[in-house]
């Protein structure tokens, strides 16, 4: 994966969106370079099917939101502040469509601040509610990547198996 590259593996939006400042407990470095990163980000999170156009202003009111986001998802002293303003704002819904197979929700059609609710908006979902306790950090010490455990035994440890489970579990096998 290269630094541009962003990272899946949280399992919700607003925490794929943390995702954006890598390596934060080492050389941290920023997916967020321009504001066609993160315009770019919204596509590939599939929650914008048309194109962005994204300011710098933009970009600002992203990284604030999303480190709010990472504070409060680690239990650190997050600005409720920066969360409620995103959160409180109205956005218009999605619209249901019908697939060959199944109905499928379309993310509504919204400027970037309208995304930047989106991701607020199921960052307060996901903290109220029932997953709370189930965010976690993956177990890799050398990764800070956040994801939602929701394995049925509630003990997954890595970020993705693939990756830094895989790595984990060849450098016990090496040592």
């Amino acid at each position: 994966m290269t630094d541009a590259a962003f990272p899946w593996h949280g399992g919700r939006p607003s925490v794929n969106f943390t995702a954006t400042l890598g390596k934060r407990g080492g050389q941290a470095f920023d997916r967020l370079r321009t504001p066609a990163d993160l315009a770019r980000w919204f596509h590939e999170a599939g929650l914008a099917d048309h194109p962005l156009k994204a300011s710098a202003r933009n970009l600002d009111d992203a990284r604030l939101l999303r480190e709010a986001l990472y504070a409060a998802f680690t239990a650190t002293d997050a600005d409720l502040d920066v969360l409620n303003h995103w959160a409180g704002r109205a956005i218009p819904g999605g619209r249901l469509e019908r697939r060959t197979d199944g109905l499928k929700l379309r993310p509504p059609r919204t400027d970037l601040e309208g995304m930047l609710t989106l991701v607020a908006q199921d960052g307060t979902n996901l903290l109220s509610g029932p997953l709370a306790p189930r965010i976690r950090e993956c177990g890799r010490d050398d990764c800070w990547l956040l994801f939602v455990d929701e394995s049925r035994a509630a003990n997954r440890r890595w970020c993705s198996m693939e990756t830094c489970g895989a790595r984990t579990k060849m450098a016990r096998y090496r040592a």
